[in-house]
């Protein structure tokens, strides 16, 4: 989940202390633009509980991960990205302050993200994916036999070689002979696209669909979006967590529904490391074949795994369709005229 994406987007982090590292640990490579890599263990990194990381996503809430030790450290002219070893998640990615992925939790998003689209149109050949430079998408992506040409427009480099490097399992997605990097601002290149390039288009780049959303609540950007699809055309992308107490995916719905002119649902499922264990999906079609997001037509198969070392951990044809099973008190904010 690169660029920027779901979580801690509600309070500022709480920030590993790196001046409290021991400085003999951490290399910093002339080859390597000055980045910094650390092998060494945090020496007090935090005054309260010393070599964990506090992960502050909501008001009142921390989730704290115990590091064993800090892997790698650097910024680039965009952002600043932290990769450590935890005791219980793996190595877990941190982006200017804000959590990514754990390796333990990460496939249940980059699948969900993935598949609930693609599996909902039949044979998609062209999509496109803004963000997502840890190429945990494009590892799902390539699962799908029909598509020829996959666009990844990442506007970090250095995100997308990091990942490479400490997340191989994720960055494996880069391995499809289908995938084209486009290393530019994900804005402009999706304004820069023909009417109906794409079948789909995942974006994993922005705040979630939201009551605090900029990019994803933009109208302009989202026509953008439409017109960059095909009649028919899916985009996926997350959104608020139904437990955030400012949730009003009513309202985010019958903007899409505007613009997008086809189908749109609300879709969810559970991401531990995430704000309440839960994230949410918007998945919405452009005028044209109807697509019915709780009916998965496209299903995937069990043999085809493309550069993906195993089937799926999460993402199944069961799970898709449970996914928009909404609890009352969300259904009810979504058509009160139900109840």
């Amino acid at each position: 989940m690169a660029s920027s994406v779901v979580v801690g987007q509600y309070l500022t982090k709480t920030p590993v202390q790196f001046e409290n590292f021991d400085d003999e640990n951490i290399v910093t490579s002339s080859a390597n633009n000055g980045k910094k890599e650390c092998n060494g263990t945090p020496k007090d990194t935090s005054p309260a509980l010393p070599g964990w990381y506090a992960d502050v996503s909501w008001p009142g809430e921390a989730h704290i991960y115990k590091m064993e030790k800090i892997i790698f450290q650097g910024k680039s002219e965009f952002q600043e990205l932290l990769v450590f070893e935890s005791s219980r998640h793996g190595k877990v990615a941190i982006l200017d302050g804000y959590i990514q992925l754990t390796e333990n939790d990460e496939f249940a998003y980059q699948e969900m993200l993935t598949h609930l689209a693609l599996c909902s149109v039949p044979n998609p050949k062209k999509v496109l994916v803004v963000g997502g430079g840890d190429g945990g998408i494009l590892r799902e992506i390539s699962r799908h036999s029909s598509v020829q040409h996959i666009d990844i427009c990442e506007i970090d480099k250095m995100v997308i070689d990091v990942y490479k490097k400490f997340f191989p399992d994720i960055a494996v997605g880069y391995k499809d002979p289908r995938v084209h990097v486009h290393i530019r601002d994900g804005i402009a290149f999706i304004n820069s696209v023909p009417k109906g390039t794409y079948d789909v288009i995942i974006l994993d780049a922005f705040q979630p669909m939201g009551p605090i959303a900029e990019v994803l609540a933009d109208k302009c950007f989202l026509d953008s979006v439409a017109n960059a699809l095909r009649a028919g055309g899916v985009l996926s992308a997350p959104a608020d967590s139904l437990w955030h107490k400012n949730f009003v995916v009513a309202d985010t719905i019958d903007k899409c529904k505007n613009i997008f002119k086809g189908s749109v649902n609300y879709a969810w499922t559970t991401v531990p490391t995430y704000a309440s264990g839960v994230i949410g999906f918007m998945l919405c079609s452009t005028k044209g074949p109807p697509v019915n997001f709780k009916r998965p037509i496209n299903p995937l198969n069990p043999e085809q795994n493309g550069v993906a070392k195993g089937p799926p951990k999460f993402y199944n044809s069961e799970i898709h369709s449970a996914a928009f099973c909404l609890p009352s008190f969300v259904d009810k904010a979504i058509d009160p005229k139900r109840y």
